[in-house]
């Protein structure tokens, strides 16, 4: 049986990126997403680079990540190849791996197609 600490460290941030964003709503969202790349950014360079999340990983239980690894998720959300996360491209990253997010908004499109589609139908 998983000890309590094991299945907290099994939670990852994708599991909880859509309670953030139900319980704190958009604009609260954007806001913890930009106070969390505020604490792993460069305060120099006012990006996350490499070494800064290195720094900082252990604030968020990622201490034991190898270089590779870190390096890995800088590439995933480094979108215009600078070797660092704008503000804009860790929201970015942030969201696309939460794809849960959309599930809410994928609802509201579909019923509306379906009303749509039911509406021009028996028109």
């Amino acid at each position: 049986m998983a000890s309590h600490q094991q299945q907290q460290q099994s939670v990852g941030f994708e599991d909880y990126l859509p309670v953030m964003a139900e319980r704190l709503g958009e604009e609260g969202l954007m806001q913890e997403l930009a106070s969390g790349f505020r604490l792993l950014q460069d305060p120099a360079l006012g990006l996350i680079t490499f070494a800064s999340l290195r720094r900082n990983a252990p604030l968020l239980g990622l201490g034991a990540m190898s270089d590779d690894d870190l390096r890995g998720m800088l590439a995933e959300g480094d979108f215009d190849g600078d070797g660092a996360l704008s503000e804009m491209e860790f929201c970015v990253l942030m969201v696309r791996l939460s794809p849960e997010l959309m599930d809410e908004p994928r609802r509201w499109l579909d019923d509306a197609v379906a009303q749509a589609s039911q509406f021009l139908f028996t028109s």
